[in-house]
């Protein structure tokens, strides 16, 4: 069995080769990957219920779909990814081809997560493919039916030379980030991505962190609050809240919150009936230990709970969970919830609730319902998040000429579509000069002489106009 630093040297060597290099083997990689998500799907969605009891439903739009629609967007432009841009010049650079060239950084890590866990491995491995990289994928050990299957498939249909799964808990993870890697993309908890970066930080290894957050949900007054309470409880229940775009928390009046509650009482009721624990279309939390931290959350909220509540050890259930009377310090707003259950606080002005998402980390998505545009384009300009949406929930994320990610606490860097290409190349500053013009070129020469001078600054200037040449 190979060690992690005899992966790395296999894969180094494959890429310093240049194998990766060419479109065509690039696209024919991308290919392998879509007919691998294309001839696996049951197995891939048997997983996933294994791991957290998905819905079918829910992890072919998030998990399969997401996937293959990103896999055929980026097959379709990854030539005109691989052109140079071409940069305006000035009067010195006339006759010069000066262009930006993306290549590829080498041999890059990708340690996915739990929630999305075929996902989120998958949709940062297309962009570091698609701009020519070798690739070390670690997915998620808390998900062990998808990690399991991710180790399997991987092999039979990409290069082995190119790319690499590697399992384990946070023991392999430490062991293998003591290598050098040219990229790290991360997803996961602020936690893990401070102890990342400083490992990175030995080799100055450029890292990519999407992290979660906070995400807020302010609604105003004046919205079709039955349509509201439908979007809201479909983006936050949705894989039972563990979406680090869910929303978080909402902001609202009082008299909002008092027409909200009954509304999402109804639409809970019309999504998974009046049992929901009986219902097939709500999946349950990873893992006992995450189970514990959210009850535990419940418990020492002093909010009261007005919809839901109900938990099940056993099956790590807990019930679509609405708790209002929620305070700025209460236990539920310390850190991202992370699951199913939605704090309701009272704001009474828009200058409020503002005020109030500022004083915050910047959260990975926020959210703003209300039918007036000058509501919408208020809280848009007056503060900052990785993605806003107006008038829904995490449906943003699926389009893939979007970027994705955070911004301060909710990490940094970009993926999808092309976003994920640009993450994974360098963007190389090309000058290919010829003999011409070596007069002009004179210029620059010594003896310097404040004429000389003159003229240099004029023609290195991009105010002067070319087309005298």
């Amino acid at each position: 069995m190979e060690t992690h630093s005899q992966i790395i040297d296999r894969l180094r060597s494959t890429f310093r080769a240049g194998v990766t290099l060419p479109e065509q083997f690039r696209r024919s990689q991308l290919s392998n990957l879509l007919r691998m998500v294309q001839e696996n799907e049951q197995q891939i969605l048997d997983a996933l219920h294994k791991d957290l009891a998905k819905p079918r439903f829910e992890a072919i739009l998030s998990e399969i779909d997401i996937v293959i629609n990103e896999l055929h967007y980026t097959i379709s432009n990854l030539r005109s990814w691989m052109q140079p841009e071409y940069v305006s010049k000035n009067l010195a650079t006339k006759l010069d081809d000066c262009f930006v060239r993306r290549e590829p950084l080498g041999v890059v890590l990708i340690i996915g997560a739990w929630n999305y866990p075929f996902q989120l491995s998958l949709v940062p491995t297309i962009g570091a493919i698609a701009a020519g990289n070798c690739v070390v994928i670690k997915p998620s050990e808390i998900s062990a039916a998808t990690e399991c299957l991710i180790a399997e498939l991987i092999p039979k249909y990409l290069s082995q030379e190119c790319c690499a799964v590697v399992c384990g808990g946070p023991e392999e993870t430490k062991a293998l980030l003591k290598n050098r890697f040219d990229h790290i993309f991360f997803t996961g908890s602020q936690a893990v991505a401070r102890s990342i970066l400083q490992v990175a930080s030995v080799y100055l290894t450029p890292v990519t962190v999407e992290l979660g957050g906070k995400c807020p949900c302010f609604i105003h007054s004046h919205v079709n609050i039955a349509a509201a309470a439908h979007r809201l409880a479909w983006a936050k229940f949705f894989n039972a809240g563990q979406s680090c775009v869910a929303p978080d928390y909402v902001l609202c009046s009082q008299a909002t919150c008092d027409a909200l509650v009954p509304a999402l009482r109804k639409a809970l009721e019309e999504f998974y009936g009046n049992e929901p624990q009986t219902s097939c279309d709500l999946s349950r939390i990873v893992s006992h230990k995450h189970w514990n931290h959210l009850t535990e959350l419940l418990k020492k909220s002093k909010g009261k709970v007005v919809v839901g509540g109900e938990s099940d050890q056993e099956t790590k259930y807990i019930a679509p969970t609405v708790v209002v009377d929620v305070l700025e310090d209460d236990a539920l707003m310390e850190e991202e919830i992370f699951g199913p259950v939605l704090p309701i606080l009272t704001v009474e002005s828009l200058e409020e609730c503002i005020s109030f998402i500022n004083n915050r980390e910047k959260p990975l998505a926020l959210y703003v319902f209300s039918d007036e545009s000058s509501v919408v384009n208020n809280v848009l300009e007056k503060t900052s998040s990785g993605g806003f949406c107006s008038n829904d929930g995490i449906v943003y994320m699926t389009l893939p000429g979007l970027p994705f990610g955070g911004v301060g606490g909710s990490g940094f860097g970009h993926y999808h579509g092309r976003w994920g290409f640009e993450t994974f190349s360098h963007r190389r500053a090309c000058m290919l000069r010829g003999w011409g013009l070596e007069r002009l070129n004179s210029l620059r020469y010594p003896p310097y002489q404040d004429d000389k001078l003159g003229w240099l600054r004029w023609t290195a200037s991009l105010k002067t106009s070319c087309s005298i040449m």
